[in-house]
């Protein structure tokens, strides 16, 4: 049961990483590090969340749909902002 809340918060983080990218219309990242920088920020998402007391988000809608929801939010959030630096970067 441990592994499945890890390959959620993933999965979320790449989905999210994606729809951010593609919403800001954001070039300087390419789908391998859309997906990279909006894996790392779904897990990196949740573990922030739940060390500043979002325990309660999970335990309140379930495990799985906290990590869904902590992944979608730090994916989308780490792969805006690194695009974002990079694409301030090359101009």
């Amino acid at each position: 049961m441990a592994l499945l809340p890890l390959i959620i918060q993933i999965v979320t983080g790449i989905i999210g990483g994606h729809a951010v990218s593609g919403a800001l219309k954001q070039s300087a990242l390419g789908p391998i590090g859309r997906s990279i920088a909006g894996a790392l920020g779904g897990v990196g998402g949740t573990a922030i969340l739940s060390s500043l007391g979002a325990g309660d988000l999970n335990s309140a809608m379930g495990a799985l749909a906290g990590s869904a929801i902590s992944g979608v939010a730090g994916g989308g959030i780490v792969s805006g902002g690194i695009g974002a630096i990079l694409g301030m970067l090359k101009k």
